[in-house]
């Protein structure tokens, strides 16, 4: 499934990086080299970024 459309995002890859990067969601899309472009994605990303972190947390 992709997150980002506008980019091409797929979800699998935005949680492999978010296990790497810090910050939002927004630096990690910065850190596989996309920029937002028309934000709908960022809550969902969020979301994800968040359960990406409980896991490493955990």
């Amino acid at each position: 499934m992709y997150i980002c459309i506008c980019n091409a995002v797929r979800e699998t890859e935005f949680r492999n990086c978010a296990r790497r990067v810090s910050g939002c969601a927004e630096t990690v899309l910065n850190a596989l080299g996309k920029q937002p472009q028309c934000g709908q994605c960022l809550c969902e990303a969020e979301e994800i970024l968040n359960e990406e972190r409980e896991c490493v947390a955990a």
